[in-house]
């Protein structure tokens, strides 16, 4: 069936077709969806200021700019993370991110990636399960960066402390887990953070939302077809449910669940 795109879904495809992702534009493109007057520009600008702010004191010694970065940031603009309501789905929208200095993990390592790469720092995203974290790309040194906590400089070690206070201490720990990922990759996991809360919230409409650009991003993920699939079924769009259920099975045809979606799309043809 034919899908009719809003402008910010349509400024998505558009940007994640570029052979250099823009992070912060692609990220504002579901913002827009929930705050319509939303200026792109506006935001861009204090991204630019803040790097304006800390280019004086730059250094070739790259911990003491990560430590003037992390002045700026948490010193002098009170950046932190959301220790208090880490579930507001408003952690994961870069504009409230910016506008509340307030954020979770990813958003926050989304700022300090942005800043740094106007200040021509070389970062990567590190994709640590549960607690997202930044790297300085330097030969021969193994830091992190955890935007969450003021930009605490972390080694491996600590990285691995994390992971266990966050699983616990039988947890097996993959030395992968510090591995860096790409733009996509960390778009992703910002948009299944934002699937969750509102699923976890029951605001299908929302979740759905967000569906249709995790679809746009990764298209041939089949659990994103199955999921969109059964929240059409619960908001009654019976035919999109079918074509996305329909997609999952053939997308997955040994799925564990192929019974129960089998079983579904029955029902919903008994319904049409």
């Amino acid at each position: 069936m034919s899908l009719r795109f809003s402008q910010a879904q349509q400024r998505f495809r558009q940007l994640i077709s570029q052979p250099i992702l823009e992070l912060a534009s692609a990220a504002l493109c579901p913002a827009q969806e929930i705050y319509p007057e939303l200026d792109p520009a506006s935001f861009y600008q204090q991204l630019d200021d803040i790097a304006v702010a800390i280019r004086p004191s730059i250094s070739d010694y790259p911990l003491k700019t990560i430590q003037a970065i992390n002045q700026q940031l948490y010193g002098e603009l009170g950046f932190r993370g959301n220790q208090i309501d880490y579930y507001d789905p408003d952690n994961s929208y870069l504009n409230r991110v910016l506008e509340r200095r307030l954020g979770i993990p990813i958003t926050l390592a989304l700022v300090y990636l942005e800043v740094s790469q106007r200040l021509e720092f070389s970062m990567v995203g590190v994709g640590m399960p549960g607690h997202f974290l930044v790297r300085p790309t330097v030969a021969d040194m193994e830091v992190y960066i955890d935007p969450f906590n003021r930009g605490e400089v972390l080694f491996a070690s600590d990285c691995q402390a994390i992971f266990h206070r966050l699983y616990g201490a039988k947890a097996i720990w993959k030395p992968a887990y510090l591995a860096p990922i790409n733009a996509k990759s960390l778009l992703g996991r910002l948009l299944n953070n934002l699937k969750l809360v509102y699923l976890n919230r029951r605001d299908f409409s929302q979740a759905l939302t967000i569906l249709n650009y995790l679809l746009l991003l990764f298209p041939n993920e089949a659990s994103n077809s199955r999921d969109r699939g059964l929240i059409h079924y619960q908001l009654q769009n019976l035919l999109a449910a079918r074509s996305d259920l329909e997609t999952y099975l053939d997308q997955r045809p040994q799925a564990p669940d192929r019974d129960q979606i089998s079983k579904l799309l029955d029902n919903i043809t008994d319904n049409l």
